[in-house]
């Protein structure tokens, strides 16, 4: 059978020997193989197979969410230069604080409950919220259900010093634990623990030092807190967001090699004004289908403020999730409102996130929502990523597996 045939001879075009310095090869592995040969009969499918000797070079429109998040665990060592070789010419640490005040990297400053072994050490007893079991007989009278297994432990509950004694793993938990290490193995199955073994956790630093080493660019967001602000009375939003350009300057990183992130628009609005060379081209990360009222990326009466607004404001690039800059129509998917306006306002669109949903089924899942009767398998990736590249125009996405994007890139000239 061709499509077979395609794919073993990809493999081993795809996987080449690792040659010693970590930045020094581009890996892509079978992952984009797999998704061609998933794809149905078009001329896509034939453009992408054509693609498949290379040769491979990174590229800035694959940026590592998290590193490789889909097998590495987030935000670790490990998961950063899985990212790299896998050609993500920008790679992400997410960025919290310490009740020292320390910046780390980590997707939520309350996630050290699923992605660490917090609850497995003395450390459990300064969490914010300790380790309750799943009881059958604690009924929510909400939802009628029991309870899950829950834990609150936060970056923010303790000092850097101790935040480094702590063990990665992939982040999961297992909702009707009745132990913690019940608790602890909650690995989706769509995924794997194979890699997690060993792994690093970084300080916001550190992963500058690590991305400089790698030779990628960056994009650090600045997460939200999950505490009160000013933390402890005196640590404000403007101090933290200061704080993490601050890293870039002692570490001398050009402010182009930087696009710094936030949901908050007042934290870009911070950056634009105080500090401008990082602030042209800090990307608005945008929720806004979230919120109470909510954007309808078909409505833009819902787009407040609008696109044209935030480009007054200085806003040069957003970043909302794939299914919102996409629409249905006639049976294919085409850019949405928000995409059109976004566009015609003058701003650069980023989008989030290719390959973190787990198998594609009748559903969709969150990322294809708005085209999910079109997308309901592997095969559709290629097709949805394929217009918001040549349809939507957008510049970069994020990938928790970036040789997925890296090969489709290098095989588009992006």
């Amino acid at each position: 059978m061709p499509g077979n045939a395609v794919k073993l001879s990809m493999v081993f075009a795809l996987w080449p020997a690792f040659a010693g310095a970590q930045d020094a090869v581009v890996q892509l592995g079978p992952r984009p193989a797999f998704l061609i040969d998933a794809m149905a009969d078009g001329p896509l499918r034939t453009t992408l197979e054509q693609c498949a000797a290379g040769p491979f070079q990174r590229t800035d429109f694959s940026i590592g969410h998290r590193g490789a998040a889909l097998q590495f665990a987030e935000h670790t060592r490990e998961s950063y230069v899985a990212a790299a070789r896998q050609g993500a010419g920008i790679v992400e640490c997410d960025v919290t604080f310490t009740q020292d005040r320390e910046l780390v990297c980590r997707h939520s400053q309350c996630d050290l409950h699923t992605t660490t072994n917090i609850l497995q050490t003395p450390l459990a007893a300064k969490c914010s919220v300790p380790f309750t079991p799943f009881d059958p007989l604690d009924i929510n009278p909400d939802s009628g259900r029991p309870r899950p297994a829950t834990a609150r432990c936060c970056t923010s509950d303790i000092t850097l010093a101790e935040f480094r004694t702590l063990k990665p793993k992939m982040d999961g938990f297992n909702p009707r634990a009745t132990s913690v290490d019940e608790y602890l193995d909650g690995t989706a199955g769509w995924r794997t623990d194979l890699y997690s073994a060993g792994a690093t956790l970084m300080t916001h630093a550190e992963s500058i030092e690590l991305f400089k080493e790698l030779g990628v660019k960056m994009t650090p967001e600045l997460k939200a807190p999950s505490v009160e602000m000013p933390f402890e009375g005196s640590y404000t939003q403007q101090d933290y967001a200061a704080q993490l350009i601050a890293e870039y300057r002692a570490a001398g990183v050009p402010s182009e090699d930087v696009f710094v992130q936030s949901f908050d628009l007042q934290d870009v609005l911070y950056w634009i004004e105080h500090e401008p060379a990082f602030g042209k081209q800090a990307v608005y990360l945008d929720d806004r289908d979230g919120r109470d009222p909510p954007l309808d990326p078909n409505d833009p009466d819902t787009f407040v403020p609008s696109m044209a607004e935030l480009a007054a404001m200085g806003v040069r690039i957003v970043a909302p999730p794939m299914w919102m800059l996409v629409t249905e129509s006639n049976g294919e998917i085409v850019p949405s409102a928000y995409a059109q306006a976004a566009r015609a306002a003058g701003l650069d669109i980023i989008a989030w996130t290719f390959e973190r949903s787990a198998p594609l089924t009748e559903d969709g899942q969150y990322y294809y929502r708005s085209v999910d009767r079109i997308v309901d398998d592997d095969g559709g990736r290629y097709v949805m990523l394929d217009v918001l590249a040549r349809q939507v125009g957008i510049i970069g996405i994020f990938s928790d597996w970036p040789a997925s994007v890296t090969y489709y890139a290098n095989c588009m000239g992006l």
